[in-house]
């Protein structure tokens, strides 16, 4: 409007809104894992050393157990030879022991391998998919 002999009214000057947090530091935009892990970077490579480190001691645990399974019954029949001279059945039982019990053995250890690299790869999922 405008006043007696004022002309009209100036202008209202501009404002600025701005949100309080405009100023603030920003932030690097947020980068999954998984594509740390696809593009190969620093980050990617500590998340893969971590799954490689924990199925390479799943695989030396069961190297060892089969080992010592193995070798023990070697090793109860040169040292023991009472172990070596007894039979099952007209079988020597260190055959017995290597063609038959071991078996169930084996399929235990493939299950417990398969369940523990499992674990591993769901815990590794969980981790990269928290971040």
């Amino acid at each position: 409007m405008s006043g007696p002999g004022l002309g009209p009214d100036p202008a209202p000057a501009r404002v600025r809104i701005t949100h309080p947090r405009t100023d603030a530091v920003r932030r690097p935009p947020h980068r999954p894992p998984a594509r740390e892990i696809n593009e190969q970077t620093q980050l990617g490579d500590v998340y893969m050393s971590s799954l490689i480190r924990s199925q390479r001691r799943l695989g030396l645990i069961v190297c060892t157990i089969l080992a010592l399974m193995l070798m023990g019954t070697a090793v109860a029949g040169a040292l023991a030879p009472r172990f070596a001279d007894r039979s099952v059945l007209g079988v020597p039982l260190p055959w017995v022991v290597l063609g038959v019990l071991i078996y169930p053995a084996l399929i235990l250890l493939g299950w417990y391998t398969v369940r523990s690299a499992e674990r591993n790869e769901r815990a590794f999922t969980e981790l990269v998919r928290r971040r």
